[in-house]
C-alpha cells in the first residue's frame, strides 16, 4: 500500500508542534501500525533525517505504552485492541492517515508522539495499592473466600492497563474511568476494604492536582477503551467516594 502519513512533530513540551507529511510506500497489510512506523523511521534515518518518536514496550497489548490517537480515534479505527495490535489491513490504498499524541494537561508531550504519563503512576502511589505485613505472617492469596461475582468484576477492572485512551477520548480530558477501575479492583476484595475510605479519597484528589478534566457520562471513555473497562467502575469509584466522604476526617 502507498499511504500519506500526517504526523505530530514537536520537539519537547516546551516548543510549539505542528503537522508534518511523510508520504510511504510498500506497506504491507499484514504489517501491524508500528511496524509501519519503523518502516517510515528507517526510511527517515537513511535520508538523514529525524525519526519520529513514538512510545512502545511489549508490542502485545498489555503495556499500554503505545498510546496513539489514530485519525481522531484512540488507538485507530478498530475496538478494544491498543495500537501495536491494529494492523495495516484496516486502512486502504492511497489513505491518508493523521496521528497524534494524546491530549491532555495530565499528559505533556515529551516528543513527537510520546507523552508523560507519570500522572497515573502519581495516582496510583497516593492509594492504588494494599498494605500488607510481610513480617513472615503473610497467608495464601485463596485462603479468604471471595464470591465469584465480585472476583470477576475485580478482575475486569484490573485488566485496566492505564494507556490514558479514556483521557484522550474524554471532552473533559478525565481520567475517571481509570482511576475508578482501580479503586474498584481493590474496593471488591476483601483485602482492598479495610482501607477502602482513604483510597478513593486519596486518589480523587490526586486525580484533581494532576489537571484532569470530570465526567459528564458521555460514555465515549468506554466505548474507545482497548479492554472494555465498564462505566459500571465509575458508578462504584462515586458510591465509595461519597461514602468516605461521610466518615473521613
Amino acid at each position: 500500500m502507498n499511504l500519506t502519513l500526517k504526523i505530530w512533530r514537536q520537539k519537547n513540551a516546551d516548543t510549539n508542534g505542528s503537522i508534518e507529511t511523510y508520504p510511504i510506500s510498500g506497506v504491507s497489510e499484514d504489517m501491524s501500525f508500528l511496524e509501519m512506523l519503523d518502516v517510515l523511521n528507517e526510511q527517515l534515518i537513511n535520508t538523514g533525517k529525524e525519526p519520529v518518536a513514538f512510545d512502545h514496550d511489549c508490542r502485545e497489548g498489555i503495556c499500554g505504552s503505545c498510546s496513539l490517537y489514530i485519525n481522531g480515534q484512540a488507538h485507530g479505527p478498530s475496538r478494544e485492541i491498543t495500537t501495536c495490535q491494529l494492523h495495516m489491513r484496516s486502512f486502504n490504498d492511497g489513505d491518508t492517515i493523521t496521528i497524534e499524541p494524546w491530549r491532555a494537561v495530565g499528559f505533556p508531550v515529551v516528543k513527537d508522539l510520546v507523552t508523560d504519563r507519570g500522572s497515573f503512576d502519581r495516582i496510583m502511589n497516593a492509594g492504588g495499592f494494599v498494605s500488607v505485613n510481610t513480617s513472615g505472617n503473610t497467608i495464601d492469596a485463596n485462603a479468604m473466600p471471595v464470591p465469584k461475582a465480585d472476583a470477576d468484576e475485580a478482575f475486569d477492572a484490573a485488566t485496566c492497563i492505564g494507556c490514558g485512551a479514556c483521557v484522550a477520548t474524554c471532552k473533559n480530558a478525565s481520567a475517571m474511568l481509570f482511576v475508578s477501575a482501580k479503586v474498584s479492583q481493590l474496593a471488591l476484595l476483601p483485602q482492598g476494604k479495610v482501607e477502602a475510605a482513604d483510597r478513593v479519597m486519596n486518589m480523587v484528589h490526586q486525580m484533581d492536582v494532576e489537571g484532569f478534566g470530570n465526567c459528564t457520562n458521555t460514555g465515549a471513555c468506554e466505548v474507545e477503551c482497548p479492554k472494555g473497562i465498564s462505566l459500571d467502575n465509575i458508578a462504584r469509584m462515586n458510591r465509595e467516594y461519597l461514602g468516605a466522604s461521610f466518615t473521613s476526617k
